[in-house]
Parts: structure tokens; C-alpha cells; sequence
């Protein structure tokens, strides 16, 4: 095998709908997740695991914003601490099954920072949701804070998610793939920052969409797959209404006029597809969408939705800082 995989792990693979995402339902969830993800490993893969970090940054600004006897958080901190949190979560379970089942693999979280443009347009047009899901708006009406309904689940804090153009740790990570190491990167989309003049790091205060920055990740480490787990088994036409249809494989030329009909919906599985198109036409092989419970079916091809080029690949694109 040793084929280089990035897999993208959604923010409902450690917390569930309905829970209250406490430490020990994240453990128990991640046990569940990551056995499709050892199976993977035991099969000679490389891998390279991201995550989104929705619900566990949500939390802990809903904790900064109750508690007026510490000092301040700016997203880019949360988003800092939330990779602390899930990284641990993650790599611990994960070696765990790994030990359990013989594998002497190690895994390793590495704080991400990832390269955006300060003057990006969601600066001024928070589209990220993060936090819980409410059967009302009417708590962000009221605090005056920026809001969306989320694919008719709900609605959700939004906040201003920057494009992801570069990762400043991309070789340390590539290195490490490549030795067989399982690293956790990438986390909640990574600390979003800026290169200045004097080519010194400086944060942005905002969240990136995790799956633009696993696009990214995947082509800086030159990985064969970028997996896409998600809450649904498949991308769909028309969700959530009558004439939904599920997609079995589609072409990046397909996905573009899809994408062009609005079919996906932003902050949901618009960024996900525009990740698979991008991943695509710079070099990559194939873009699996589907649920962590049905990966193992999908990478036989039995389920999930696959997208692949057309009948010819377009040359790596190089980011720069």
C-alpha cells in the first residue's frame, strides 16, 4: 500500500447530535470513529488525520463570553485550545487501538498554523458556523451576533472563516507522513495567520473551514486521497426535499455544475466539494464523501460519493507565503 491519504474527520465524529459533547462522550465517540481509521492503518496507509473543531470552539467561547473574571479569548487562541483538546482525544485513542492491535505506529498532534489573507471578504462576512445547534434565532438576535440556519438542522453562530493559501508546518508534516508517523493536523481548519512585510506570523481573529484546509494540506504533502467524513453517507441533489438524489460518482465537471446550481450549501457541503475540485485538478487521485461508520465500504467503492478528474490531471499548484 503506503499510499498517502488525508482524512478529514467531521465535527460530528467526536461529538453526536443531541449530546452535550462532555470529555467522556468524546472518548467514547472517538473509540467508535477511529476503528474504521485503524483498519486503514493495518492495510499500510499513511495518513495524515484533520478535524473539524465546530462544536468544541462554539463551547469554549460560550464559556470566555460567561465568565467576566478571566482575560479575553481572540478565535485564534480558541481554535489554539481546541486542537490541544481534540489532538489529545485523538492521538490517545488512536494508539491505544494501535497497541491493542499489535501496529507500532506512532501518532502525533502538531499545532497548525495556516497562511490566509487578513484582508480576506469573510473578514467582514462571518459564513463558519461554530457552537451547538438552536431551534431559534432568537438568542443571536438578541446579543446582536452573526447567525445562519445550517442545512435545516438548526441555527448557528456564524463567524468570518478566511481561505486557507499555505501551511507554515507543511514540511514537519510531510516528513512525518512519509516515515509512517499518524499525525493530527490541521486541527479545526488551523490557526489562521498572516505573513507580514518583515515575513514575521501574526493571527487572524477567525475560524477556517477544515475541509478547504485538508485540500491544502493534501496537496502540500502530495497525498493520493483526501477522504471526506461527514454526517450523511453521500452528497446529494436537492437535500432535504422531494427530489433529493444521492450521488454514487461524479466528475469535477459535474461537481462545478452542481456547485453553479446551488445545490451545496454554504459552511456545509459547498466547502467540501470545492475542496474535492480543487484537490483534484493540482495532481490529486480520488475524493471519497461519506460517513465515518461507512468508511470501510466506501474505500471498496460499495457506498459513499466518489469524485475523480476528467480524463486528464492538471499540474500541482505551488503555495506560496
Amino acid at each position: 500500500m503506503n499510499k498517502k491519504i488525508v482524512l478529514a474527520l467531521g465535527g460530528n465524529a467526536l461529538i453526536k447530535e443531541g449530546q452535550k459533547g462532555t470529555i467522556p462522550e468524546q472518548y467514547v465517540n472517538a473509540y467508535k470513529a477511529l476503528k474504521h481509521v485503524s483498519e486503514l492503518i493495518k492495510r499500510g496507509y499513511k495518513i495524515a488525520i484533520t478535524h473539524g473543531n465546530g462544536p468544541q470552539v462554539g463551547a469554549i467561547i460560550i464559556r470566555d463570553e460567561a465568565d467576566n473574571t478571566s482575560y479575553d479569548l481572540p478565535l485564534s487562541v480558541a481554535v489554539a485550545q481546541s486542537q490541544g483538546e481534540i489532538g489529545l482525544i485523538i492521538t490517545q485513542t488512536l494508539k491505544n487501538q494501535l497497541m491493542t492491535n499489535g501496529i507500532n505506529r506512532d501518532v502525533a498532534t502538531i499545532l497548525t498554523h495556516v497562511v490566509c489573507d487578513k484582508n480576506d471578504p469573510s473578514m467582514k462576512n462571518p459564513t463558519k458556523p461554530i457552537g451547538p445547534f438552536y431551534k431559534t434565532s432568537n438568542t443571536f438576535r438578541e446579543k446582536g451576533i452573526s447567525f445562519i440556519e445550517d442545512s435545516g438542522r438548526g441555527y448557528r453562530r456564524v463567524v468570518p472563516s478566511p481561505m486557507p493559501l499555505d501551511i507554515i508546518e507543511k514540511e514537519t508534516i510531510k516528513l512525518l507522513v512519509d516515515r509512517g508517523v499518524i499525525v493530527v493536523a490541521v486541527g479545526g481548519g488551523g490557526i489562521p495567520v498572516y505573513i507580514t512585510k518583515k515575513g514575521k506570523i501574526e493571527s487572524i481573529d477567525g475560524v477556517v473551514d477544515k475541509d478547504l484546509a485538508s485540500y491544502v494540506l493534501a496537496d502540500c504533502i502530495k497525498a493520493d486521497q483526501l477522504i471526506i467524513l461527514t454526517y450523511v453517507e453521500k452528497v446529494a441533489l436537492n437535500f432535504n426535499k422531494p427530489n433529493q438524489k444521492w450521488l454514487d460518482h461524479i466528475t469535477v465537471k459535474e461537481a462545478k455544475k452542481y456547485l453553479k446550481e446551488g445545490h451545496f450549501p454554504p459552511g456545509s457541503m459547498e466547502p467540501k466539494i470545492k475542496s474535492a475540485i480543487h484537490f483534484l485538478e493540482n495532481g490529486g487521485k480520488r475524493v471519497i464523501i461519506t460517513s465515518i461508520d461507512k468508511l470501510p465500504e466506501a474505500m471498496k467503492g460499495k457506498t459513499g460519493t466518489h469524485i475523480t478528474s476528467n480524463t486528464f490531471i492538471l499540474p500541482r499548484t505551488k503555495f506560496h507565503t
